[in-house]
């Protein structure tokens, strides 16, 4: 690019600025020279540095070649090794990322033990009251790698066919043949781990019966259904793989109502909330036997409350269930059956759902229902916002699959047989340096006026952590100004009592006088999935598109408590 940039000021005068060419921070340079003989840095140089300072014990001189093979094509490559141009660029390339991009959970336990990329009313184009319904919104979701697909069932306006909605509202409808055809094409192109789609049943008989028809011959074979009605333990995602599961309320009728006759269910609509979802909260009809058995077949996760009055939080030995709550209701139970939720949740599956005031699709923080085990934490997917990104950021784990397999303290019993409480405080259990290096690409992806009409940008960084009450903060660094280049080289350290549900944020801003800083890209990073070292760390826009080009050089380091 062209070494000067000038900006318009008035009509007659333009202000000239040098730009200056992305190069190695001194901390770099020191580096390189550690590890290069004269002047280059050999394959065997290579794989030690890979080993030594970027914690990596099984690096290879096959991963050392790859990575001289990536920079081939650049003029800075020599034969004999790396110059410290070509180190730097590898350092700040696409083989050079923050976490691992592979699937490396063990997914052999029951769905239970994981955590879920869960979609909430997935068929919306906006917001909750007014926006188009539509196959757009379900199929960007399964390409982002959602898991979990919600589609709320209502008849249509002759009664004689099914389409999806946000009942109670002004939301158009589209026809759920369509929903469902556009989650065979796409559930398995983002992951090939089992797709749950949730239905929120607001239908007669003779409807359900029709649904049973369109679920059985759209999916055919990938249609998982137990061999038995109740299970004692779900089945795994591995042994699941490339298989669709419907979770639904089992239907319930009057006693005046026959299978297969037409007739009016008992849910009851809500105002503005989420009434799909309160459904689930409804005792179940002892009348159930008399459910179509076609439809009472299709449903894998049997979804509701506990027959007989008993508490919700009741663990049946012979059967698990799914059960769903509001995030207030999460919320306001949490305070006094915390470790009761995580031993629910230690075989059973906990959906949580946005409020029903959420009538802009927002959402919520995910960590509450993450620390006491909620395997579903439902997410408007079709906004953007400091919570999307940190669901984001936790799937970005074990290689996108949509599975997070849960920490072992939400897994295991104490020696008294009691479950993990959310609410006792923790130790520190390590401090996480982070160091922010430099950042790069904005000039290539913005147009140079796009921060500042006059000037280059004046980038600043905001680095924090989302996790449980104690280890959540954020911090900052200092304005570089005019640079479209910035180096900061500044380290900030967290402490970290639960680290295994923390997520680290990064987001630029460009400095503004006035106090509204523009937005210059965001990350959230799974810190259980962390790669020690330096690294690249490219950024993404506010609705989680990666920029081709924008990304920050930053260091990472764990100081383990003992």
């Amino acid at each position: 690019m062209s070494n000067k940039q000038s900006f318009k000021v008035c009509f007659c005068f333009k202000r000239i600025f040098r730009l200056k060419v992305a190069e190695p921070p001194e901390e770099i340079k020191n580096l390189f020279n550690q590890y290069a003989e004269n002047g280059t840095i050999t394959i065997d140089n290579l794989q030690n540095f890979l080993i030594e300072f970027q914690g990596e014990p099984n690096a290879t001189k096959e991963d050392a070649q790859a990575i001289f093979n990536s920079l081939r094509h650049l003029n800075i490559f020599q034969r004999k090794g790396l110059h410290l141009d070509a180190f730097f660029r590898y350092l700040l390339g696409d083989l050079n990322p923050p976490f691992y991009s592979k699937v490396h959970h063990d997914m052999n336990a029951p769905l239970a033990h994981y955590f879920l990329f869960t979609g909430h009313n997935s068929y919306l184009t906006g917001n909750q009251l007014s926006s188009d319904s539509s196959v757009h919104p379900i199929i960007n979701a399964l390409l982002q790698g959602v898991r979990v697909i919600e589609l709320d069932l209502w008849p249509n306006s002759k009664k004689n066919g099914v389409e999806v909605r946000h009942g109670g509202t002004l939301t158009s409808p589209v026809e759920l043949i369509k929903c469902l055809r556009a989650i065979k094409d796409n559930a398995f192109i983002a992951s090939e781990y089992p797709v749950v789609i949730t239905f929120e049943d607001h239908l007669p008989s003779n409807l359900q019966a029709k649904v049973a028809k369109m679920v059985i011959e759209t999916f055919g074979d990938t249609l998982y259904s137990p061999r038995s009605e109740f299970i004692m333990e779900f089945p795994s995602p591995d042994s699941l793989k490339r298989r669709i599961l419907i979770s639904t309320k089992p239907p319930e009728y009057h006693e005046s109502q026959r299978p297969r006759e037409s007739g009016a269910t008992d849910n009851k609509d809500n105002e503005l909330d989420d009434q799909d979802d309160q459904d689930d909260q409804d005792d179940q009809d002892e009348d159930e036997e008399n459910a179509i058995p076609e439809y009472k077949q299709l449903i894998a996760i049997h979804a509701g409350k506990p027959k007989g009055g008993l508490d919700i939080w009741h663990i049946d030995p012979i059967k698990v269930r799914r059960l769903s709550l509001s995030e207030q209701e999460l919320e306001n139970a949490t305070r006094t059956r915390g470790s009761d939720i995580v031993r629910f949740t230690q075989r059973n599956l906990l959906r949580v759902y946005p409020k029903g005031t959420r009538l802009d699709s927002s959402n919520y923080d995910p960590m509450l229902g993450w620390t006491h085990g909620a395997q579903m934490v439902a997410f408007n997917m079709q906004g953007y916002g400091k919570h999307l990104w940190i669901m984001n950021g936790m799937f970005r784990a074990n290689g996108g699959c949509g599975y997070v397999k849960k920490p072992d303290f939400l897994l295991a019993l104490g020696p008294n047989n009691e479950a993990f409480d959310p609410n006792e405080p923790l130790p520190v259990k390590t401090n996480l340096k982070v160091k922010v290096y430099m950042g790069e690409g904005w000039h290539s992806d913005f147009h140079h006026t796009h921060f500042d009409l006059y000037s280059p940008p004046d980038f600043f960084v905001r680095v924090g952590i989302a996790g449980v009450p104690n280890d959540t903060k954020m911090m900052e660094t200092s304005p570089i100004e005019d640079q479209w280049v910035p180096v900061w080289n500044k380290e900030f350290i967290f402490p970290l009592s639960v680290p295994e549900l923390a997520v680290l944020r990064v987001e630029v801003k460009e400095y503004d006088t006035s106090g509204k800083h523009d937005f210059g890209g965001q990350t959230c990073l799974p810190i259980p999935e962390l790669r020690t070292g330096i690294r690249a760390v490219p950024l993404h826009n506010r609705r989680g598109q990666r920029y081709k080009s924008v990304r920050l050089l930053m260091g990472f380091d764990f100081d383990y408590a003992e």
